[in-house]
């Protein structure tokens, strides 16, 4: 039995589904599920945040998901919480292809839901968007420089294509263009704290500006629109 997490899912003939799952040790797989009957459907339980065990079949790209179960109750999610595992979610279909293993992503995405669930922090999101780039080899050294210099927190970066973050002598005028080793240091560490969120949610949308393109995400646009309300 296999044991993952439906990222997404969309109707498929009269009573299937498309999902898109991120399956520990394989990352992403897209199947196809029979809901079943009205007496025994697994609609239930082919949600988003739904630790689920099941069986894959099939060799080609899509494969056929049976014997669905529920593997533990859903990671409660609500409020700003739901609206960032929607984003999770949705960054992980658009940066993973199929052919892409990721399978160390699993763990971390858990871990990013449950600490979540428990109590959010902005630092959870940045934390796996560092793991989700690391995975796909587009993460830059945060430990050394280009010239193997070590990053030091007293330092600033200008991140530069193919090279990673170059130390720059920073003034009052142009420190704005840069990035503060004290945020990269804390970000490779894990201790991000309320002061480095604004600088490293901008570093994070940069890395990954290349890899989404120019469509927009959805979870984006509908967390926008609820801070409207």
């Amino acid at each position: 039995m296999e044991r993952g997490y439906v990222l997404h899912s969309r109707h498929f003939r009269d009573s299937s589904v498309i999902v898109n799952l991120l399956v520990d040790g394989k990352g992403r797989v897209d199947a196809v599920a029979r809901l079943g009957s009205t007496k025994n459907s697994i609609r239930s339980i082919i949600q988003p945040f739904q630790p689920i065990i099941f069986q894959l079949h099939g060799k080609t790209d899509l494969k056929n998901i049976k014997q669905v179960e529920a593997a533990s109750p859903a990671v409660p999610l609500t409020g700003d919480c739901l609206y960032s595992g929607l984003y999770l979610n949705e960054l992980l279909i658009r940066c993973l292809s199929v052919q892409h293993s990721a399978e160390n992503l699993f763990f971390d995405y858990h871990r990013t839901l449950i600490a979540m669930a428990t109590e959010f922090n902005q630092s959870q999101l940045r934390y796996f968007e560092h793991a989700l780039l690391k995975e796909l080899g587009t993460m830059p050294s945060l430990d050394f420089d280009p010239s193997d210099a070590p990053i030091t927190a007293s330092g600033f970066y200008r991140l530069e294509a193919e090279l990673g973050f170059t130390p720059v002598i920073a003034t009052p005028y142009n420190q704005h263009r840069f990035f503060t080793g004290e945020m990269l240091v804390a970000l490779n560490e894990r201790k991000l704290t309320s002061q480095h969120f604004v600088e490293a949610k901008k570093l994070m949308r940069q890395l990954l500006a290349p890899i989404l393109g120019d469509k927009p995400l959805y979870s984006r646009t509908l967390f926008a629109k609820k801070r409207q309300l």
